[in-house]
C-alpha cells in the first residue's frame, strides 16, 4: 500500500508515530487570482499542490492542507481575484505553522505557488515568528517561482512573467484539463515606484508574456527543474 502523504488522510496515531522520524512537512500556499482568459483562478494552488505532492515522494515528507488564499493586490481589479491583506495572511499562516510546531513538527517548508512581494513577506514573517516561538522548529519559506524564473532567458524570453509562457506550460503539464484554448500575449507597464495596483492601461490583462508557444513538454521540463532545485534546498536547509 502506498504511504499516505497528505495529513488529511493520516490518522492521529499514525501521525504521532511518523513524527519520530522527523519528517519534512510541506505547507502549500496558493491564491485565488486572475491568470488571464486561459488559466484558472486557482492556478497557483494547483501548481503548489502538485509540486508539494511530488516533493513529498522525493524526500519522504508529508503535505499539510493548502492555504488556499493569498495576498494578490496587483490583480484585484480582475474578476475572481480574492486578495487578503498582508496582516490577515501573516496572522493565519503563523497560526497554522505554530500549531504544527506545537504538535511536534520540527521541519517545515512553506511552498507558495504565488510569488507577489507582499504575499511572500507575510509568509516569511509568519515563519520567522514561528521559529522564535518554537526554537526547535526550523522553517523555510519560498515560492516555486524562485526556481521557475531561473529558466527565463533559456526556456522563455527574459521578460516572461505572470500567466506567461512558463506558467502556462507548467499548468498544462500538472493540470491539463484546467487550461483553456486561448493563448494571450500580455505586457505589464506599471512602475514599481508608483503606489497602488496597476490600472487597465498599465495591465490590460492579467498576463505577462507571450503564451502562444506554450506546451506540456516545456511545462514538464520546468517542473523537473523545480523539483530538483527543491530537493537540493531541502537537503541543504532542512536536513533530517
Amino acid at each position: 500500500m502506498p504511504t499516505a502523504r497528505r495529513l488529511l488522510e493520516v490518522d492521529s496515531r499514525t501521525f504521532e508515530r511518523r513524527l519520530a522520524a522527523n519528517p519534512l512537512v510541506i505547507v502549500p500556499v496558493g491564491a485565488l487570482e486572475a491568470h488571464g482568459p486561459h488559466l484558472p483562478l486557482g492556478a497557483d494552488q494547483l501548481q503548489a499542490e502538485a509540486t508539494a505532492t511530488a516533493l513529498a515522494e522525493r524526500v519522504d515528507g508529508l503535505v499539510a492542507p493548502t492555504v488556499a488564499y493569498g495576498s494578490a493586490p496587483g490583480a484585484r481589479r480582475f474578476p475572481g481575484t480574492v486578495s487578503l491583506s498582508i496582516h490577515e495572511l501573516e496572522s493565519y499562516v503563523q497560526g497554522v505553522l505554530g500549531e504544527l510546531a506545537r504538535s511536534g513538527v520540527r521541519r517545515l517548508l512553506v511552498l507558495s505557488g504565488h510569488a507577489e512581494r507582499g504575499h511572500m513577506a507575510a509568509l516569511r514573517e509568519a515563519g520567522d515568528r514561528t521559529m522564535r516561538d518554537h526554537p526547535r522548529t526550523r522553517v523555510v519559506v519560498l515560492s516555486d517561482y524562485d526556481f521557475v524564473y531561473e529558466l527565463r532567458g533559456t526556456e522563455s524570453p527574459p521578460t516572461d512573467g505572470h500567466a506567461g509562457l512558463l506558467e502556462t506550460s507548467r499548468v498544462m503539464a500538472v493540470a491539463p484539463a484546467a487550461v483553456g484554448p486561448e493563448r494571450p500575449v500580455g505586457e505589464y507597464r506599471h512602475s514599481p515606484f508608483v503606489p497602488g495596483s496597476p490600472t487597465e492601461s498599465d495591465w490590460p490583462e492579467s498576463v505577462i508574456g507571450d503564451t502562444r508557444p506554450a506546451s506540456a513538454e516545456l511545462g514538464a521540463r520546468v517542473q523537473a527543474h523545480v523539483l530538483d532545485r527543491l530537493v537540493e534546498t531541502v537537503h541543504a536547509l532542512l536536513p533530517a
